[in-house]
């Protein structure tokens, strides 16, 4: 089990197991040294938000069988970059984020306001 805390300083849950999310390839959005692009938000694909990565140079739309990815769409979650997910509500495409499975380190980014603004899980 994982002792990794999410944005609310509970325990990490996970983010998707299929397809199999995570730098790590676990299904959580764990954060190591290894994940310089901190990829720690939890966050569900939206067919903008995959258009405007595409065009920044990160194509998750297409299938890359050689690295066992299957391609994303609109409604599959995701641990994307923190950076990348800052990048995409500056210019109004952020997709909605799961914040019990976004990692604490997303917050060294990104605000937590505006993790909230686009929360799937709070009532």
């Amino acid at each position: 089990m994982s002792t990794a805390r999410n944005v609310l300083g509970e325990p990490l849950a996970g983010c998707c197991s299929a397809p199999i999310t995570g730098f790590y390839r676990d299904g959580f959005c764990h954060v190591g040294p290894e994940d310089h692009g901190v990829h720690a938000v939890c966050a569900v694909m939206t067919d903008d938000f995959l258009s405007f990565s595409a065009a920044r140079g990160n194509d998750l739309a297409t299938p890359r069988p050689e690295f066992d990815f299957p391609g994303l769409a609109a409604g599959d979650r995701w641990c994307l970059c923190a950076a990348r997910w800052a990048e995409a509500e500056a210019a109004g495409v952020a997709p909605r984020v799961a914040l019990t499975a976004t990692h604490e380190a997303a917050l060294e980014i990104v605000a937590l306001a505006a993790l909230k603004r686009h929360a799937i899980d709070l009532s």
